[in-house]
C-alpha cells in the first residue's frame, strides 16, 4: 500500500522550549506523545509527508498545494528567529495531484501561492519527525507536500484525501499524512478565548472518534457545531481520513489534553491493507441521497418552483417560464421573497427582494432562484453537476415596519433592515449561528457596508419560511 499510516498531531508553538521557554512543561504528556508519533513516522520510513496543514494559504472555494521545490521558514514571529525548518517539496506528487483534481473537477492545485514560507502548523510536526530521524540515526531523506485547508464542506476534503491516496497509488509513492490541527480553542473561561458549552462537547467527541478510528462519523459533525467549539483541526483530520479511504487501520491514541483552554490530541494510524467497508464517503454519499429522496416528497410547491427555476437555468442558460397548474398563493400574490440554496449543510447562495418586482410571487421565486444560484457575490455559479445536493428554502417578506429601538428585535422571530443615507442592509430572521440582537444588526451592516460605530434607522419584518427542515 502507498499510504503507511498516518498521525493526528497539534501545533501550539509554545511546546517548543525556544518559545515556550518553560511553559512547555505544562503539556509534557502532549510532547511524549507526540515524540511517540514522530518515532512511528520514522519507523515507516516515507518518501513524502504530506502535511494538511490550518495554517497554510486558505480560500473559500480552493485547495491551495505549495508549489516549487524547496521552502523554509522560522519562529521569528513567536519571538524564536534560531529555530527555523527546511523541507524538499516532492514535485513530481504536486503535478500528478494537480492534474488528477482538474481531470475530476475538485478545486486543487498550485495556483494563488503567495506566502511561500512554512507555517508554524507545518513546521512543528516536521520539526519532531526531523528529532526522531536523529535519534534513530537516520537520515530526513523525505519529501514534502503542504496542502491547504478550504472553506469548502467536509465531504470536499475528504474527497482531497482520496486523490491523495490515489496519487500516491498511481507513483507508488511510500507516504505519512500527517493530520496538523489542534482541538477546541473554548475549553477555560481563563484560556486564551474562553469557553463554550460546545467546546469540552467537541473534544470529547472528536477524541472518541479519532482514537476509535470511525472515521465515518467526522462527516456527521454540523459545521456550526465546530465554528461553535472553536476548532482548527477538523478538516485536516477529514482530509487524513480521506487519504486512509477503504484502508484497515491500527488506531493508537496516545492523549488528549487541555491545560491551557486550547485541546490537543495525539494518535497514530498504521495501515494493515484494504478494506471496503471502511469506504466511508460512500456511505454518507448513500445516506444524504437517501435523505434526498425523502425530502423531495415533503417540498411543497413553493420549494419545488425554486427547484425547477434553478435546474432549468443551469441545463439551459434560459429563465424558466411560469408553469402551469400552480396554486393562486403563488400567481395571485405580489410579494419580496428570498431563495437560499444549502449544499452539504453549508450556504451555496442566497438572493432575494424586499418588495415584489415582478407580477407575481411565482415570478419572484423564479428569478430570486436564478439569481441565487448564478448571481450570488460570494459564490461561484451552481454547476449542473451540483444539482441533486442542493437544498432549498424560500423566504416570502411580510410588510416591513420601522422600529424605534434593538430592543424590538428578536432575531429568532424578526428580521431587520438597517438604513444609513442610501446604504441599506437586510438580514432574514432565524438564521443558523445567528442567536442575538447585535450579532443580526452587525452582520446587516456589514452587508450595507456601514460602520459598526455607526448609527442606522431600523425596519424589522416576519416572513413565512417554506423548507423541509423548519427550524
Amino acid at each position: 500500500m502507498s499510504v503507511v499510516g498516518a498521525i493526528m498531531v497539534p501545533h501550539p508553538p509554545m511546546i517548543l522550549p525556544g518559545v515556550g521557554r518553560g511553559s512547555e512543561k505544562t503539556i509534557q504528556p502532549t510532547i511524549d506523545a507526540y515524540k511517540k508519533a514522530a518515532s512511528a513516522v520514522v519507523s515507516l520510513r516515507p518518501e513524502t509527508i504530506v502535511i494538511s496543514s490550518p495554517h497554510t494559504i486558505m480560500y473559500a472555494d480552493y485547495f491551495h498545494v505549495s508549489p516549487g521545490s524547496h521552502s523554509s521558514g522560522s519562529f521569528a514571529g513567536f519571538g524564536a528567529p534560531e529555530i527555523r525548518v527546511e523541507a524538499n517539496y516532492d514535485k513530481e506528487f504536486v503535478s500528478l495531484f494537480s492534474e488528477k483534481a482538474y481531470e475530476e473537477g475538485i478545486p486543487a492545485g498550485t495556483s494563488g501561492a503567495r506566502k511561500p514560507e512554512l507555517d508554524h502548523a507545518t513546521m512543528i510536526p516536521l520539526i519532531f519527525i526531523n528529532e526522531a530521524y536523529e535519534e534513530a540515526g537516520l537520515t530526513p531523506d523525505y519529501k514534502v507536500v503542504r496542502i491547504g485547508l478550504s472553506g469548502l464542506p467536509f465531504r470536499d476534503h475528504y474527497r482531497v484525501g482520496q486523490l491523495l491516496k490515489d496519487t500516491a497509488d498511481t507513483l507508488g509513492r511510500k507516504i505519512v499524512h500527517v493530520a496538523s490541527g489542534d482541538l477546541s480553542h473554548k475549553l477555560k473561561e481563563d484560556g486564551p478565548y474562553g469557553l463554550s458549552k460546545e467546546g469540552p462537547e467537541y473534544d470529547e467527541r472528536i477524541m472518541d472518534v479519532m482514537g476509535s478510528g470511525n472515521f465515518e462519523e467526522l462527516l456527521n459533525f454540523s459545521e456550526r457545531f465546530c465554528d461553535k467549539a472553536a476548532e482548527c483541526g477538523h478538516r485536516s483530520f477529514i482530509m487524513m481520513a480521506g487519504a486512509l479511504d477503504r484502508t484497515a487501520v491500527k488506531t493508537e491514541r496516545l492523549c488528549h489534553e487541555s491545560v491551557t483552554g486550547v485541546g490537543y490530541g495525539v494518535c497514530i494510524y498504521t495501515t494493515e491493507g484494504p478494506d471496503e467497508n471502511r469506504a466511508f464517503l460512500d456511505h454518507f454519499d448513500a445516506k444524504k441521497e437517501a435523505e434526498r429522496k425523502a425530502d423531495l416528497e415533503k417540498e411543497d410547491a413553493f420549494i419545488k418552483l425554486a427547484r425547477a427555476s434553478v435546474e432549468h437555468y443551469v441545463k439551459t442558460g434560459s429563465v424558466l417560464n411560469m408553469p402551469d397548474g400552480l396554486p393562486g398563493e403563488l400567481t395571485s400574490v405580489r410579494a419580496g421573497s428570498f431563495v437560499s440554496l444549502h449544499k452539504y449543510g453549508q450556504l451555496r447562495g442566497c438572493i432575494g427582494t424586499t418588495g415584489p418586482t415582478e407580477d407575481s410571487l411565482a415570478m419572484e421565486i423564479i428569478r430570486n432562484a436564478v439569481s441565487a444560484a448564478s448571481c450570488d457575490p460570494r459564490f461561484s455559479p451552481v454547476r449542473e453537476s451540483e444539482l441533486e445536493a442542493l437544498e432549498y428554502s424560500v423566504d416570502v417578506l411580510n410588510p416591513t415596519e420601522p422600529i424605534a429601538s434593538e430592543a424590538e428585535l428578536d432575531p429568532s422571530r424578526y428580521g431587520v433592515i438597517v438604513r444609513k443615507g442610501r446604504k441599506r442592509g437586510l438580514l432574514l430572521p432565524d438564521l443558523e449561528g445567528v442567536d442575538t440582537v447585535e450579532e443580526q444588526i452587525s452582520i446587516a451592516k456589514r452587508k450595507a457596508g456601514i460602520g459598526e460605530d455607526e448609527d442606522v434607522e431600523l425596519e424589522r419584518f416576519t416572513v413565512t419560511r417554506h423548507s423541509v427542515h423548519p427550524e
